[in-house]
Formats: structure tokens, sequence, C-alpha cells
């Protein structure tokens, strides 16, 4: 820095404006300074750049009898040898001037600019650093991004009411229009405001808290509940939460609607009228749990809250807005105060049990005559007289002059009735769940809790209020395996979404979510399915820790009778895949044995004969401690058409999907509207929906699922009739994994030529009729249709391609 403030800028500083090489020019008009502090700014890549000719004045030079009068002081104070003049312009060059005129001069030399006296100097540089700074502080704070809206947190401090803000409401506030039943989330819910986020979750905002009274100084509602601080808590504790309300895709207000008894319905609407996005209620989020009042009890919240979501614990058929709404389960206390350990499942000293108190007088009599009529195996419970009000009281039920522990006696019970009282939802819901006791919902037009995702018919039955007297008959045509597999779904519902009001809000926000970004969803299994297998049994066997085998490769079972010829081919024939690791021959002929083992083809690998105690067609899926490999071929003794290549083909297949029923003869099941049933369909289509165990691979799992996990009268009813195992196997598997089959190769001829209608039993005339009631029964036994129908089949990649043979890994793979 010379002396008057002559200054050489590196060159990068060039190409910034004045202002930001810490120069000031006086030499222009209040235009060129407006434009020198926003050209910067404006011309950034986020910005709409604004060129000179669209301001108010081009000329960048500003107004002449400016720039004379300021030629004038600077040619008086700085002693100028000659008048400066005002037309010229200031040199954008290296050097440049601080204090001083744009202008050139006429004279040069030394003298060009004369030295102001030190304390001069010090004065005018003190001085105008200030004003450099007061300025770059004025760009920094229009420029730099920030909220208009004070988006405060939620935070512990303002969540107590008294330091809070106080809002009165005048009588003649605004009040939101009800709320409208017809409102989807593509009608009444802005997704523009959630936009693309990377991580696939939304942006939730809560309103900071404030104390809203009326026109008298009275509050609106009491103190923020408990269970609305843990609410909100856990929303500002997840991922969802945001503090800039900019962001946010989810309002949620800090005003407590969880319970509606303890609200002013009017005042309450005014005040979410007044929340800064309100907007008709648009992206806005409610909980409440205890809707209606008396003498009604309406079952959604009777505050007018116009487009807002509503997260309610008792809607009905009639207020529920099916894919709007999200229906929450009503807290029960007892879930945090007491710990019930988790019971095994299996029978229980009470088949049902009653344990609500305040009971309508007919549900109570048609409970009580149940009583009467099965004994002690129902129990009625009610609340206890001899006992003295408080907290003791509610943790009591009596019978007579029993005195139980509530909830622990729930977990003495295998069904617990959860029945409507006043309001739709019942606490008592929750309770059931945490004791692992199946609840049995009687309550007309009520939607469950999360039913959006959660599959209540896995843990639950629900029975209409007209047959409440054939409850206990209708819970004993259940399966003792399904109610087990029902007890434990119940606990698991209860830890994973009941036991906490955490658990309940991020519950809610996870389902909103889904709606949103629907390609990121959490899948059926997610919801439904524990996370980590913790009994014996389990639904998927894509959740078993698969075994490694003893040996790799397949095992073939040929279930046979008395065809030792067309037997013996097919031993041939099966001996020649590559990755048959064992072949067994289920002798299945009490009156005649086996062949003598020199009559016997002689082939590479092992070969074993189980000689069975009966002619059942259940004995080929016995889990024979013979099979050592995971994938079982089933296959029948007159299967002799299928080549060592398409059995090949078909494990190979069979490895990439384990968990299907992988095979070759191709069925297909149909509606007959005009019988009003299903019907089995083996002409050639365009689809299929089953693959006969005939010739088919499957993962030995099921063999033991076929056994001993049949639903119903299944297996005893394909032994008594000699037909449709392979149809139950379909079912089954559908019915475990609710996948389908995998068609593999274009064959769809497999039986031998020389057969006749004596040797197989498929050709019966019978056999396609009694094939269709063999779905209608099993249908009506799994009490839904499992299969699945597809359109395609697998060949090999070269299958039809016009390469030579040998290039081909599968070139025998027949047409037909």
């Amino acid at each position: 820095m010379g002396s008057w403030g002559l200054s050489l800028a590196p060159p990068a500083m060039l190409t910034l404006p004045l202002y930001l090489q810490g120069i000031i020019n006086l030499g222009v008009s209040e235009n060129k300074l407006c434009f020198d502090l926003l050209s910067w700014r404006l011309s950034q890549s986020d910005m709409q750049r604004v060129e000179p000719s669209l301001l108010q004045y081009a000329d960048w030079r500003g107004h002449l009898f400016l720039r004379e009068e300021v030629a004038k002081f600077l040619s008086f104070y700085c002693k100028s040898p000659a008048p400066l003049r005002p037309e010229n312009e200031c040199e954008k060059e290296a050097v440049c001037v601080i204090m001083c005129a744009s202008v050139k001069y006429n004279i040069r030399g030394p003298a060009l600019i004369p030295r102001m006296k030190t304390k001069h100097r010090i004065y005018y540089i003190t001085l105008f650093s200030i004003v450099l700074l007061g300025l770059i502080a004025t760009g920094m704070f229009q420029f730099w991004p920030h909220s208009i809206e004070s988006s405060n947190d939620w935070n512990v401090e303002k969540r107590s009411v008294r330091d809070v803000p106080v809002v009165r409401l005048p009588a003649d506030s605004p009040i939101p229009e009800r709320g409208d039943l017809s409102c989807r989330m593509h009608t009444c819910f802005d997704v523009y405001r959630c936009g693309f986020n990377p991580k696939n979750k939304i942006k939730v905002y809560i309103y900071a808290l404030k104390k809203y009274v009326d026109d008298f100084g009275v509050p609106v509602s009491n103190t923020i509940s408990r269970e609305y601080n843990e609410l909100l808590t856990a929303i500002s504790d997840s991922d969802y939460y945001t503090d800039d309300i900019n962001r946010a895709c989810l309002f949620v207000p800090s005003i407590d609607v969880l319970n509606q008894n303890t609200l002013r319905i009017k005042e309450t609407a005014q005040a979410l009228a007044q929340l800064s996005r309100w907007d008709r209620g648009t992206n806005h989020l409610l909980f409440n749990m205890l809707p209606g009042g008396p003498p009604d009890y309406n079952t959604a919240l009777d505050v007018p809250r116009d487009r807002a979501l509503l997260a309610g614990g008792g809607f009905s058929t009639w207020t529920y807005r099916q894919g709007y709404d999200v229906s929450i389960p009503v807290y029960s206390p007892l879930s945090a105060e007491v710990d019930l350990p988790e019971k095994g499942p299996g029978p229980r000293r009470y088949f049902l049990i009653s344990s609500q108190v305040g009971l309508h007088p007919e549900y109570r009599e048609d409970l009580e005559a149940l009583q009467v009529k099965h004994g002690e195996s129902v129990l009625v419970l009610d609340k206890c007289t001899n006992l003295s009000e408080g907290g003791l009281s509610i943790r009591k039920r009596c019978h007579k002059h029993q005195v139980f522990d509530y909830p622990q006696v729930l977990q003495e019970a295998t069904f617990c009735v959860v029945l409507r009282g006043a309001r739709l939802g019942q606490a008592i819901l929750s309770d059931v769940l945490q004791a692992g006791c199946v609840p049995v919902v009687i309550a007309d037009s009520y939607i469950l809790p999360f039913s959006e995702v959660l599959d209540w018919k896995r843990a639950s039955v629900v029975v209409p209020e007209e047959k409440m007297s054939d409850v206990y008959s209708i819970l004993q045509s259940i399966p003792q395996r399904q109610i087990e597999e029902m007890q434990r779904q119940a606990r698991w519902f209860w830890e994973a979404y009941f036991q906490s009001i955490k658990a309940i809000a991020l519950a809610t926000l996870q389902i909103i979510n889904d709606r949103i970004y629907p390609y990121a969803a959490i899948s059926y299994e997610e919801w439904n399915d524990p996370p980590a297998v913790k009994w014996g049994s389990v639904s998927n066997p894509l959740f078993l820790p698969l075994i490694p085998p003893q040996s790799q490769g397949f095992t073939a079972i040929v279930l046979t009778y008395d065809r030792v010829e067309s037997l013996f081919r097919v031993i041939t024939e099966v001996s020649k895949v590559p990755s048959l690791s064992k072949l067994l021959v289920v002798w299945n002929n009490q009156n005649k044995n086996p062949p003598e083992d020199s009559l016997w083809p002689k082939i590479r690998v092992p070969l074993k004969v189980v000689r069975t105690a009966e002619n059942k067609l259940s004995n080929r899926f016995f889990p024979y401690d013979e099979i050592e490999t995971e994938a079982v071929l089933a296959i029948d003794d007159d299967i002799i058409m299928l080549t060592s290549d398409e059995l090949q083909f078909g494990y190979e297949v069979w490895r990439e999907f384990p968990d299907r029923l992988v095979g070759y003869p191709g069925r297909l099941h149909l509606w007959d509207h005009e019988m009003n049933k299903w019907k089995y369909e083996s002409e050639w289509t365009n689809e299929v929906s089953m693959v006969l165990t005939g010739a088919a691979f499957y993962h030995k799992y099921f063999n033991y699922l076929y056994t001993y996990k049949m639903p119903g009268d299944i297996k005893n009813w394909v032994d008594a009739h000699m037909n449709c195992e392979d149809i139950a196997m379909n079912f089954l598997v559908a019915n475990v994994t609710g996948k389908a089959v995998i068609k593999v190769t274009p064959r769809k001829k497999f039986k031998c030529p020389e057969c006749t209608a004596i040797d197989g039993l498929s050709l019966d005339q019978t056999h396609m009729v009694e094939r269709s009631e063999c779905i209608n029964k099993f249908a009506s036994v799994f009490g839904t249709m499992p299969l699945k129908v597809v359109e395609h089949r697998a060949d090999p990649v070269l299958y039809k391609d016009d390469f030579p043979e040998k290039l081909k890994s599968f070139p025998n793979i027949g047409s037909l």
C-alpha cells in the first residue's frame, strides 16, 4: 500500500466486483454501487443474471452533476496540480485508487497523486474501512440463505407450558371445515412438498409449543399429556424430523388432541387454523386415540380439521378414509407398568377369557351363557366390587369371589375376547397381544390398527356381533398348529407396533412414508414377519439357515408299485444326469417283494430301496433319513421320456430358486362360473399354476411340512382317495412361500406310449373329476386359494438359437 492508498491487487482479484477488491469508487452514482453489490451474487449459477440494461439507468458513469461536485471537492482537498475532469473513468487495472474519483489526469509525473498528511490518511482509512465492513455485512445478510420464518426446534425447554408464548384466540377466529371424507393422497396431500429425497424418507416438522387461551384467558386445553410428549419426542429423535419448516413434508402440531375428553372442540379447531402452514390442513398430521364423546361417541375426532390426516384409534368403516388416514391402537398404560414375560405357544388353562369391565348387558349375558355351557374352559371376569377404588383395583379382575391379577390372567387363556365399548377402539387389544393371547375381535365395522400393512388374519379372529353365541364353536374349528402360529404372531405385533408410544408413532410415519415413496416401501414380509426365527418352526424356507448338504447334487425319489420294467427304464435314464447323488426307490407294494439285487440296473450312484408299511401316496413325500441332499427330484416310475439334459437343466433352475416347485408337467386351475367352483385343467394353455410332482424338483424341507404340518385332514384325505398328493404339495408350497411354480422345458407329453389304462392311475375316467374336487377341498381347508397363475416357463438360453449343438449346454431338450 503506497502513500494515499495506491494498491497492487493480485490478478485473481481483478475478476471480482470493486467492493470485494477493497475498492470504493466514488466516481459513480448509486446505480453503479448497487450493481456492484448485486451483480456478483445474482450472476451465480443458482440465480438469474440481471443485465445492466435492465436497471433503471443504463449509464454506469452516473449523474454528471455529482461527478462535477466530487471532482471539485477532490481537486481542492487533495491540492491537485490541475483541476480534475469529471468525465474521465476509473482505469480498471492493477493499480486502483481507494479514495479518489475515477478520472484520468492530463498531468503525469511524481505529483500525480499528492500525499496526504498522516493524521488525515489514518482518519479516512479508518472511516472507509468501517464503511467497507458495513457493506460486506449488509451483502452477507441479504444474500446468505436463511429462513424468513423462524423455525423453533422442538426441545425439552419448549415442552413446558410455563414459559411458552401465550396466544389469545378471539371468539370470531376462523374455524377449519369439518374433515373431508373424500380426501385421498392424490387429492388432499401435496406430495410436491416432499420432493426428491435420496434417503426416501419424509421430513416431519413439529410446531413450537404455544399456550392458547380464549378472550377470558382460560386455556383452550390442559397441559400437554405425558403420552403426547413421548410421541413428539419420538418423532424429534427419529430420522424423519427436521427443524427447517421449509424442508418439511409433514407437519405435526404441538396441540394435544389424543384424548377428546379434555378438548374444547371449537377453540382447538381455531388454534389449528392459527398454525403458520395450516393451509386447510394440507400435509398436517393429527394423533387421536380417544375420539368422540357422549352420548354418540363418534369414531373419529370431532375437532374440525379440513384436509388434515388423522391417525386415529377407533375408526369405523364409515369414518376411515382408506389410504389417507392411519388406524392406530389405543395405547395401554399397563404396557409400560407391567412386564409380562413371553410365554410359549400351546394349550393353556382357559380356552376363552373375557376380562373387560363395563360391557353392555347384552354382551355380558351372551358371555355368561357361554360360560355356563362350556364350563371351566370359559372364564368371564368383571370389575372387583369388594376392592377400594384406585390403582390397585385397575389391575384386578374378579369372578364371583375369586380375584385375578390383570393383565397376568390373560396369559392363562388361548383366546381373549375384545369387545366394543362406548368406543370401537379398546386398550385391551394391546394387553391381549402382550400376553400372547389370540384376540377374538367382536366389533362390527372396526378398522384394526395398522390394517393397511398388518395381516390380522395371522394374529386374530374377527367374529361378527350377531354370531357371538357361536364364538366357541368357531374357535374350536381352528387347527392347533394355526393357533400356535397366531399366538406367536400376536406377541410379535405387540413387540413391534404396540408396546410404546414411540412404536406407534414411528409405525404411523412409516406407513405415510411408504405411500409417498412406494418404490422404497417396506414389504409385506418386513411388516408381518419377525426379524429372527425364535421358535421351532418357520413360515418360509428362505429364512432357514440352510445346512450344507453332506453331498452335492440331488436325490431322486421314485414311487413305484408293480411296474418293474418301466421302473428300471426310469432308473437307467435318471442315472445319466451328472448331478444325481443318490436314487431312492419307494416300494409301495406290501403284497410283493421288490426284485432281487442282481436284477436291478447297475448305476454309478447309490441305489436304495425303501419298503413302506402301507400303500399310501403320501409315502413319496416322507422325510427319509436317506435323503442327504437339499434338492429332491420326485419322479413317477412311468416318466421315461425326460432326457438327461432336461433333468440337469431342471436342477440348475432349482438351484437359483430353491424355495419353488420346479417341474415339467404343467397344470392350471380355473374358476367355473357355471358350477361356481374351481376346476382342474390339463389342456395345453398359455398359463400354468401347478407342476405335477410326477417330475419335479423341490427342497427336502417341504417333505417335513407335508408329513407333519399339512393343514386339516388333507394328508389323510389324499391317502384315502389315492389321488391329488401332487396338488396338495402345490398348495402347501404356494401357501408357505406365496410364490408361483416354475415350469421348465417345452415338453408336455411324459407318459410312456405302452402304458394302458389299467397301469396308470391318472388315466381313470373319474380322475379329472376327482382332481377338480381336490382343488375345492384344499381351498376350503386352507381358507384361501394360494396357487399363483403365471404365463412363462424356463428354457435354456440357446434353446431356439441357430447355433451348433456342441456350443449348447443342454442340446437334448425335447420339443414335446
